[in-house]
């Protein structure tokens, strides 16, 4: 019996998990590594006290009962506190002094787009059939260059979508952004365990049932990678986060950036006032002095519908999942201990039993521990939330075409809509129908426009402006 062997186990048997070791003599010795690798990376102390206490969930119908409107500010408002002439030039202030970094969390496979890749390396320009990741670091490159400044690009990974997302950047020569200014990092994982005894699944004989630790595991992830040593080499106090399927969001906009600085916000959100009470995005809501994100699923139908004598949604801000992180509030988040807790979710996980039989169960069978990023809003000073428009930030891929929406055609009309609408308002003639796609490299915003696309000529067809 090997060395190894008796070190597992004897870390294995007190915790009651030494199922973990059945196949050891049938592995070879690459297998054997892998596997002890695994085993040496969980905590299972931590994993025991998560089960026990799985049950456990805060009292929601308290929080609701005491929820409110948040108190916020509305982007591009001229009658608000802070002028967004302003906001615009604060913000553009900490870009031009290197106080800027920007984190895109891309660990999702495109699978329910039927695209078996990464979905940051789906194509989604309307003409040119740009990827989401081109699109994203285009923006990040203009305004960069407007600023003449660095704007570092730190992207999570899940260990499902990390070798292909290194490979296409490399691919692609990372659409030219500095080699020095591109950090991809793996965000970790956690074993799913059997529900009803605690015991962590194998998913074959030499590897774990392992799943990413939610998109909350950004904070230990950029410690954990260096990352967050590169912001503090850099000076980086300000970093704008955002999910990847959203292409039309404003990457490191200067004027969301300026209403962060101004109100010296630890964590801004911006939000979407919600149409339909049961809209399908998280909840921004105030808790006394904090804020707070509440799921949609978490959301009981009555106080979703419930209003205020002028006839607005009491609960109305959707969260869509881009916000200006403080990098003093990441960095306090690791140093306390429970700040950033799991969360639990029952799933179906294939997985061997003892004797080596596979079960691919129909019903779940098993408990996934994630933590969410937002549960970093309570734990932040002075939060502040800006809503936006939705035809101006908001067009997540979510969905395969036919359904209703977040589906690639949506998502190209949303982009396509944005271009013709600024350019009609300029004076360009535009034809109905008419198709277009814009470079951010050529034009981030409406006076970009003005100066770079001629008044002369119609654009009508597909078109296509810029690189």
């Amino acid at each position: 019996m090997s060395e190894t062997y008796k070190r597992l186990f004897a870390k294995l048997q007190p915790v009651e998990q030494q199922q973990l070791l059945a196949f050891w003599d049938g592995l070879d010795e690459a297998g054997q590594s892998r596997l002890a690798e695994q085993i040496d990376a969980i905590d299972f102390e931590q994993l025991a006290e998560l089960f026990t206490h799985r049950d456990d969930v805060a009292d929601l119908a308290a929080i609701l009962a005491q929820a409110k409107s948040p108190p916020g500010l509305k982007m591009g408002d001229a009658a608000g506190e802070i002028s967004p002439e302003a906001a615009w030039a604060a913000g553009a202030e900490a870009i031009a002094t290197g106080e800027v970094g920007v984190v895109i969390v891309a660990g999702g496979q495109g699978t329910r787009l039927g695209f078996d890749a990464p979905k940051g390396t789906f194509p989604i320009g309307p003409v040119t059939d740009r990827t989401l990741f081109q699109i994203h670091v285009e923006k990040v490159l203009a305004r960069s260059r407007r600023h003449g400044a660095r704007i570092p690009l730190y992207i999570m990974t899940s260990p499902a979508t990390h070798e292909a997302t290194v490979a296409f950047f490399d691919e692609n020569h990372r659409f030219g952004l500095p080699a020095d200014d591109l950090i991809i990092f793996c965000q970790g994982t956690m074993p799913a365990v059997d529900m009803r005894t605690g015991e962590v699944l194998l998913s074959g004989k030499d590897q774990i049932a392992l799943s990413p630790d939610g998109h909350g595991g950004m904070v230990a992830a950029l410690q954990r990678s260096g990352a967050l040593a590169d912001m503090d080499r850099r000076g980086i106090k300000y970093l704008y986060y955002l999910q990847v399927d959203n292409p039309l969001i404003d990457v490191a906009g200067e004027e969301y950036l300026g209403y962060h600085v101004l109100t010296d916000s630890e964590l801004s959100s911006q939000v979407v006032r919600k149409q339909d009470p049961m809209e399908r995005v998280g909840n921004v809501v105030q808790v006394g002095e904090s804020l707070q994100i509440v799921k949609y699923s978490d959301l009981p139908d009555d106080v979703a519908n419930r209003r205020e004598p002028d006839g607005e949604l009491s609960i109305w801000a959707g969260s869509i999942a881009v916000h200006v992180f403080s990098v003093e509030l990441l960095r306090r988040m690791l140093s306390q201990a429970g700040a950033m807790p799991f969360h639990i979710a029952k799933k179906k996980v294939a997985h061997l039993t003892a004797d080596g039989t596979r079960v691919e169960p129909t019903e779940p069978n098993a408990i996934k521990f994630e933590r969410f990023i937002f549960d970093v809003l309570p734990h932040a000073k002075r939060p502040l939330v800006v809503e936006i428009d939705p035809a101006e930030g908001f067009a997540p891929l979510k969905n395969a075409p036919g359904a209703a929406t977040d589906t690639p055609e949506y998502v190209r009309e949303m982009l396509s809509a944005w271009y013709v609408d600024r350019l009609r308002r300029l004076g360009r003639e535009v034809a109905d129908g008419t198709i277009l796609e814009v470079s951010p490299l050529l034009a981030l915003d409406e006076t970009e426009l003005a100066d770079r696309v001629p008044a002369d000529g119609k654009l009508e067809g597909e078109v296509c402006l810029g690189p």
